[in-house]
């Protein structure tokens, strides 16, 4: 049986992750608990990365080798930048790049050393599933969010958004950097701290990568408000209802 890694960024979406993993037996490596079990019987390691580039590879390496996972979701939130992408959108990484990577003039901005590529893709497949599934639990968001929820944060009409995420070690509440960031990345759709690099170590083991971000806000100056309550509220439910969706249709595919 295939063996799927989960690593969420916040404690809210793991807690919701494992309330699904009724047999899920704690794992504890280094400073990082894993929580080995299963959801929609397929076989599960589900994980807090915690915040941050080296944390999150440090937690996929050892999903990978430890635990010998064979594809990892990582979920969490962003900030959006490209055109039309709202607060409580979702995006989906199609590559990923480190906006902080600098090795010039040795190598050219952004491209990591030695491997001859800023870019690091998402696996197709896996995200085309995931997108599936997103695009499912969208239509009726409010059955999942709740009209108060809805109301609360001024969402209406939640959409998917696939393409190129970008990540680095700070986070981006001004407008002044989001408009740089912008500019150097015109087609970047959201911000956030982990997934470059978690893709960089899947590909380094060869193994499907995907991301999947709720937008809880624009990256500007008002990226601080209301945060918990929005990771609570609507990032957490939104990444709990796609993974069961996603996992459930994959287990009835299978069939």
């Amino acid at each position: 049986m295939a063996v799927i890694g989960i690593m969420s960024a916040m404690h809210e979406e793991l807690a919701a992750v494992l309330a699904q993993m009724p047999d899920e037996q704690r794992v504890t490596v280094g400073e990082r608990d894993f929580y080995v079990g299963h959801w929609q019987g397929h076989a599960v390691v589900a994980v807090l990365s915690r915040i941050g580039k080296v944390a999150a590879a440090t937690t996929a390496t050892v999903l990978l080798t430890r635990f010998g996972v064979d594809k990892i979701v990582f979920t969490g939130v962003a900030g959006g930048l490209g055109a039309g992408v709202q607060v409580g959108d979702v995006v989906l990484a199609t590559h990923c790049v480190q906006h902080d990577m600098d090795a010039s003039p040795l190598f050219p901005p952004h491209e990591v050393p030695l491997y001859g590529r800023a870019h690091f893709d998402a696996d197709t497949d896996l995200s085309a599933q995931l997108a599936q599934a997103t695009v499912r639990v969208l239509q009726d968001v409010e059955q999942h969010l709740g009209s108060a929820a809805m109301a609360e944060f001024g969402l209406h009409a939640p959409q998917l958004h696939r393409g190129l995420v970008i990540s680095g070690d700070r986070f981006v509440s001004a407008s002044a950097e989001s408009q740089a960031l912008q500019q150097m990345f015109p087609h970047a759709l959201a911000v956030e701290m982990e997934g470059a690099a978690v893709a960089q170590v899947c590909f380094d083991f060869g193994v499907p990568f995907a991301a999947l971000r709720t937008i809880s806000d624009r990256a500007d100056d008002t990226a601080h408000a209301d945060f918990s309550r929005f990771i609570r509220d609507v990032a957490s439910r939104y990444s709990l209802a796609i993974l069961s969706g996603w996992l459930s249709h994959t287990r009835m595919a299978a069939r």
